[in-house]
């Protein structure tokens, strides 16, 4: 189970072999993740005056929304994560950079947000740090602010665990965290969740969700959608055969797993037995 003391443990100590691009390899690079993923699930809501990013790690995403907004406000648990995009983006003049304890958001202006993103990060984050920030939210946003965030839908595939038992660790999600809940804790924090994608992650159906979220009476503000799509990892493999072949992403060396360089999540699992 990922706690917060974990995150911050282990976060501390991964040493991000490529800058985070090592978790872009089923698309075949993190440009073809970008523009062929992410940016689709995103153009609706972007470009914007304010942009919030929620745990960017070493700025997989980042590069990209810098672009997308006039001022970036990135907020991440970890100080080496947070050093490590001020020196990629040092030549970017419209980003701040906040480090957490993994809670709080009180270094964000209120009613500020246009935008709020999170993806790939959140998915490691409990229950109760997702209500936590949506009750911040409902806070920082603007009367059209809306909030796109990739988190675990763990809890409704293992199902409620028996006493004292040991949640499963799959791809190290968080287990008491759902798209069901996600929408409670919207509704409690005053928010609207309108829509919610379903997703399948690492083999594993509908492991993940991305939910959307906004004020009540927003201009994005709609009746609720939810899809499952259980083809989302094929559509990764899609694109990474059409970088591949058209010569955008070169196969990068290394990307199957090999016993001199384990892959990410082997990665994670070593530091994990280690603790």
């Amino acid at each position: 189970m990922p706690t917060l003391t974990r995150n911050h443990e282990f976060w501390a100590e991964y040493d991000w072999p490529a800058a985070g691009d090592e978790w872009s390899v089923a698309w075949g690079g993190t440009a073809t993740l970008w523009s062929g993923t992410l940016l689709p699930r995103l153009l609706p809501f972007v470009p914007v005056g304010t942009m919030l990013e929620l745990a960017p790690g070493y700025g997989r995403a980042t590069q990209y929304l810098k672009e997308l907004c006039d001022r970036l406000i990135v907020v991440d648990l970890s100080e080496r994560c947070i050093a490590a995009c001020r020196e990629r983006f040092a030549a970017a003049r419209n980003i701040e950079y906040h480090i957490n304890d993994g809670t709080s958001l009180a270094m964000v202006p209120e009613r500020a947000i246009d935008c709020v993103i999170s993806y790939d990060s959140l998915v490691h984050a409990e229950a109760a740090v997702l209500h936590g920030y949506l009750r911040q939210l409902a806070d920082k946003l603007t009367p059209d602010g809306v909030g796109w965030i990739h988190h675990t839908n763990m809890a409704a595939v293992i199902g409620p665990l028996a006493p004292g038992a040991a949640p499963p660790d799959i791809h190290w999600r968080a287990h008491d965290m759902s798209a069901d809940l996600f929408v409670e804790f919207c509704r409690e924090a005053g928010l609207v969740c309108m829509a919610q994608e379903i997703i399948d992650w690492g083999g594993h159906p509908r492991l993940d969700c991305f939910s959307v979220f906004t004020r009540p009476g927003s201009r994005f503000d709609r009746p609720y959608r939810r899809v499952e799509n259980d083809g989302f990892m094929a559509e990764a493999a899609r694109l990474r055969t059409i970088a591949e072949l058209y010569g955008g992403a070169p196969r990068p060396a290394g990307s199957a797993p090999t016993a001199s360089r384990p892959s990410a999540l082997d990665r994670m699992r070593r530091w994990l037995r280690r603790a």
